[in-house]
């Protein structure tokens, strides 16, 4: 190469090499503040601490519910003219609640008294009949089988006078079934019941909870044997007894858990249909090691919002400094709002409650202030 073309050539490689160094120098300047401040990105988070579970005591969320809580529906069809309840409203015994629109049944009404009218005559009219024809008969001016067809005819007439009496009182019974009174004294916890609905016979549109004894229930993991006894804690840290009742014969598919009501007595006014307690139960060895997966983990107790299931087997994140890390656990059991794991938790730890399924490995964190 001529040495004034190479002379060119390096001149403009220099060139070249100076520009590239000027645009990556540029590139990292540009890119830097953005992952400074992508690294140095700190994301509240709501905490709350893990509780530990003894494996041999069972603590679950429990439901106060009424003994009896029956749905209330009408015995015929038609259209609710009129509605007197409301949820959370105490009624008596035969208060009325709904009322269907009778013009319909009272037209049946009087259908069936017409048919039983017309029955009656013609019972009588029969009857007449037969007398007039045993007159003929003494004195031999009918046979026998005149004699015999009136009897028949009496005997006919009669069955459709009955039938004909059994519908009008079936029909007004339907008139009575028409009011929708409340069966016994308690509270209305569901009224789904609107004037001008259109309903069935049978479709509920109220549920009565039943003042009277008040139960606690719960739901127990599956492979553990309801107890006979426990203990319900109250807000206020009171306890009552509980007694077990009655327990569900098939786990549910879904939840894997068991209905299980338990009897408590003298639960305060304060304490409403529908609160959540909290329930111990002593729990048998056998019982305790179906409850708890592996021997060497440990139970715990955390909110169900703690819980992180994405593709990688159920997770907490613990709090560690400034930085949340994934702790895998399984799951024992759940309920309305804490879920009882096992794993490789301490007593001191304190997990995140909400915003899990945004957190990544390393994520900066801080607390929210309680």
């Amino acid at each position: 190469m001529p040495r004034s073309a190479h002379s060119r050539y390096r001149s403009h490689l220099s060139l070249a090499l100076g520009l590239a160094s000027i645009l990556t120098l540029s590139a990292c300047q540009r890119t830097a503040p953005a992952s400074e401040a992508s690294a140095d990105a700190v994301r509240l988070v709501r905490a709350a601490a893990v509780q530990p579970v003894g494996p041999s005591v069972l603590g679950l969320s429990g439901t106060v519910r009424a003994r009896i809580e029956a749905p209330l529906a009408f015995q015929v069809g038609g259209r609710i003219s009129a509605r007197w309840a409301d949820a959370g409203q105490n009624v008596a015994a035969g208060a009325l609640l709904f009322k269907l629109d009778p013009a319909d049944v009272e037209q049946a009404v009087r259908a069936a008294e017409a048919d039983a009218a017309a029955a009656e005559t013609a019972w009588r009219t029969a009857q007449a009949e037969l007398a007039r024809v045993r007159t003929l008969h003494a004195r031999e001016f009918v046979s026998a089988q005149a004699l015999e067809r009136a009897e028949l005819t009496l005997r006919e007439a009669q069955s459709r006078r009955d039938a004909a009496q059994a519908r009008l009182s079936q029909a007004r019974n339907t008139r009575g079934y028409t009011e929708l009174r409340a069966p016994a004294a308690g509270v209305l916890v569901d009224v789904t019941g609107q004037p001008g609905q259109v309903v069935a016979a049978g479709q509920p549109v109220a549920v009565l909870a039943q003042h009277g004894t008040r139960e606690v229930e719960v739901y127990m993991p599956d492979g553990v044997t309801p107890p006979a006894q426990g203990e319900a804690v109250l807000a206020d840290g009171q306890t009552r007894a509980l007694r077990l009742r009655e327990a569900a014969p098939m786990v549910e598919p879904v939840g894997r858990t068991r209905r299980v009501r338990y009897s408590v007595d003298a639960l305060p006014e304060s304490v409403a249909l529908g609160s959540i307690v909290t329930t111990r139960f002593p729990l048998r060895p056998s019982a305790a090691a179906a409850a708890v997966p592996a021997a060497a983990e440990s139970l715990w107790r955390v909110p169900l919002g703690a819980l992180d299931e994405r593709g990688q087997g159920a997770r907490v994140w613990r709090l560690h400094g400034e930085q949340a890390q994934p702790v895998p656990v399984r799951i024992v059991a759940v309920d309305e709002r804490m879920a009882t794991v096992a794993g490789a938790l301490q007593a001191s730890d304190r997990v995140v409650a909400l915003g899990t399924h945004l957190l990544h490995e390393g994520m900066k964190v801080r607390e929210l202030a309680p």
